[in-house]
């Protein structure tokens, strides 16, 4: 009995609080396949000795009776009594219990109550959404209806007065017609129908009839008989053209630097997209090309453009000289002079970057350029039939510079860089 004592078997059948909780719990749970994996009596003993499992290992973690614990297998390991070990196991089960039901609340009321909300409020913010979609695009349409209309009035008005002017001149240039032709008579029938005598005698009639001609000027042509596009020019329907370009058309696949064209400056990628400025050490000797700058750290793209709209972008992110634009292919290519150099002659129109200042530069003139912020790509937009030359950042869709021109022949997409590196991009 003194060995049994040293297995601390203590109390087991008082109740207490939390046991009534433990019962409570437990009558409250439910098993649905009426299972708990209930054992037999014959399970109870044990199978060396015979005896009841009143014990539990922690050592062997396993049912043992008291001569196990005392002289068997379990000898010296801890042990105690089953009645504790259950009543342990029975407070954890409390404990998960409370926890699940806790959990199953929240689960409930997740599904209950904040889902149908969740529900609820995605619809009235689909249809806020929705309202504002609508709205917006109710004023964009009605904008750009009312723009189109206005342009459309601004172009008949500037049609109607070219048209007038034609008419004025026309009227004005038929009486000079009929003064001339009349003097011209008069003068043609003085030399076929007078006589020596009459026509001496008309001279002073005869030359001040002809000096009434010389009060009608020579017609000169006039910029006012012409239809003045400048009028259809709008803020408002460039950007949204800008935008729409960009949105709709990408670049060209074809579209790629002419890897005969770059200076030895600079160093070219695999892909023909990225043009970075070299250091004087890792400059090399390049193979000649006529159509290579050899002074100028200038490319040229491998396609012209002749018609239609086209766009290209260009990464210039962390680059803080660079300049893009379009050229003729007549550019000159060798030596330092002003005529190889991209914007400083009437072959080439280029936006161009250096340490902060922008501007765009044709034909040795530069125009300074005052931007909100510095983009990281740029975009360029050539729509040569109109004459047109944008270039844009396509992250805010502000337009850095619009030109308006004449262009006489196919146009190579244009690229220098002194600092770091500058990409085309495929679209």
């Amino acid at each position: 009995m003194a060995q049994a004592t040293e297995l601390d078997v203590g109390p087991r059948d008082q109740p207490n609080d939390k046991d009534e909780k433990r019962r409570a719990v437990l009558s409250a749970a439910e098993d649905p396949d009426g299972d708990f994996g209930l054992t037999g009596t014959d399970d109870r003993r044990c199978r060396e000795h015979s005896a009841q499992l009143d014990w539990f290992c922690w050592t062997e973690d396993r049912l043992v009776c008291s001569e196990c614990a005392i002289t068997g297998e379990c000898k010296g390991h801890r042990v105690t009594s089953v009645g504790e070990r259950a009543s342990s196991l029975r407070n954890k089960l409390v404990d998960l219990c409370e926890k699940l039901q806790l959990k199953r609340s929240a689960v409930e009321k997740f599904t209950e109550v904040t889902l149908p909300a969740r529900k609820v409020a995605v619809q009235a913010d689909a249809s806020a959404a929705r309202e504002v979609v609508v709205q917006r695009f109710n004023l964009v349409r009605d904008t750009c209806e009312e723009e189109e209309q206005h342009l459309l009035e601004v172009i008949h008005g500037e049609e109607e007065r070219a048209n007038q002017n034609g008419l004025t001149q026309r009227a004005h240039w038929a009486e000079s017609l009929q003064l001339i032709s009349s003097i011209r008579d008069h003068l043609v029938s003085a030399l076929t129908e007078m006589d020596d005598h009459n026509i001496v005698m008309s001279t002073k009639k005869i030359l001040e009839k002809a000096e009434a001609a010389d009060h009608v000027p020579e017609p000169l042509d006039s910029k006012q008989l012409d239809f003045d596009s400048s009028c259809t020019r709008s803020p408002l329907l460039l950007g949204m053209w800008a935008t729409a370009a960009l949105m709709c058309r990408a670049a060209p696949a074809t579209l790629i630097i002419n890897e005969k064209t770059v200076s030895p400056l600079l160093g070219i990628s695999a892909d023909l997209r990225t043009l970075t400025f070299l250091p004087k050490r890792e400059r090399k000797p390049c193979e000649y090309s006529p159509e290579r700058f050899d002074e100028w750290p200038n490319a040229l793209a491998t396609s012209p453009f002749s018609s239609g709209v086209v766009t290209w972008l260009v990464e210039v992110k962390g680059s803080s000289a660079y300049k893009m634009g379009v050229t003729y292919r007549r550019l000159a290519r060798k030596g330092k002079s002003n005529e190889t150099r991209l914007g400083y002659n009437v072959h080439s129109w280029v936006l161009s970057h250096y340490d902060g200042d922008y501007c765009f530069s044709h034909a040795g003139h530069h125009l300074s350029l005052h931007l909100l912020r510095r983009p990281s790509r740029v975009g360029v937009l050539l729509d040569y039939a109109a004459g047109q030359l944008l270039f844009f950042d396509p992250e805010s869709c502000a337009i850095l510079h619009s030109h308006h021109g004449h262009f006489e022949a196919p146009l190579y997409p244009a690229f220098a860089v002194a600092d770091r590196s500058i990409t085309l991009l495929c679209s």
